[in-house]
């Protein structure tokens, strides 16, 4: 039991990891662009829902809709003023561009709040549910409903609104969205704007769970790539099973090993899943 309970609260916080690695497998599979300052997204969002929280005394999860909010209109901002110039480069120079935006946000952050780890106090941080001699942690549960919530919400936009068919439509054949008279630039900023969206709900949720500091944005960066090359590039729901996969595995080798080497496994597992199926779990071969 005591293992299931560890793997429970793995598969409770990989759900926020699948949401964070949501984004940049949208803005992958649709722009083509690697979104190389996605963890310092997240990060300021984080820092966004604690400034509001000790400014306001708003809990994050209630300054969840505004933090997204922003963080949309940021993306939008970026591809369609800056990003969409970068397309036809190639892909070192879209690189630089995105590294450049991530140094200039980690480093904004530290002369905003420096160094130190930052951290909301909430009410309800040490109860938890019981289901028989199971326990849910409570700030776990509402951290993976919402990351849920935010999932289904970005698939239901997809399947059934005629936006997110254009963006699909430019997914599978820009040059022919473009003939049929789509802006597909608009589109695609739009497209990195639900990206940026989805990592600012995923900080808001994982400040629950986590300190922040500037500094660890380039370690979700890496996490994000790992879960998304684990699930599929361009897949959503292989984004979702690699986030609940590295989980799990961070809270099995953490308990099992040391906290210290989760990391490792989360390495180990990407090579064991691209030895046995290089195009990732839920991914298709080029």
């Amino acid at each position: 039991m005591l293992y299931l309970n560890i793997m429970i609260a793995g598969l409770l916080t990989g759900a926020v990891y699948g949401l964070m690695a949501l984004g940049l497998s949208v803005i992958f599979g649709v722009t083509r662009i690697v979104n190389f300052a996605h963890g310092e997204m997240m990060v300021l969002a984080m820092y966004a829902a604690y400034v509001i929280n000790q400014q306001l005394g708003i809990d994050p999860l209630l300054a969840l809709p505004l933090i997204t909010a922003a963080l949309f209109c940021l993306g939008y901002g970026l591809q369609r003023g800056l990003i969409n110039r970068y397309i036809a480069r190639p892909d070192h120079e879209q690189f630089l561009l995105l590294l450049a935006i991530a140094i200039l946000i980690t480093a904004s952050l530290l002369m905003g709040f420096g160094p130190d780890a930052r951290n909301v106090q909430l009410d309800y941080a040490y109860d938890s549910y019981q289901l028989g001699a199971l326990l849910f942690d409570k700030v776990r549960v509402f951290a993976a409903l919402g990351a849920i919530a935010g999932a289904a919400a970005l698939w239901g936009f997809f399947r059934f609104t005629r936006l997110g068919k254009a963006i699909r439509a430019c997914a599978d054949n820009h040059i022919g969205a473009q003939v049929v008279g789509l802006d597909v630039k608009r589109l695609y900023a739009i497209t990195f704007g639900l990206g940026a969206a989805c990592v600012g709900a995923a900080g808001c949720l994982l400040l629950l769970l986590v300190d922040v500091q500037p500094y660890i944005a380039s370690d979700y960066t890496l996490l994000a790539f790992i879960i998304v090359i684990l699930g599929g590039l361009g897949s959503m729901p292989g984004a979702l099973l690699g986030g609940l996969l590295v989980g799990v595995s961070e809270a099995l080798s953490g308990f099992i090993i040391v906290p210290s080497f989760k990391s490792a496994f989360s390495y180990a597992l990407l090579i064991l899943v691209l030895l046995v199926r290089p195009q990732g779990l839920l991914g298709r071969r080029a």
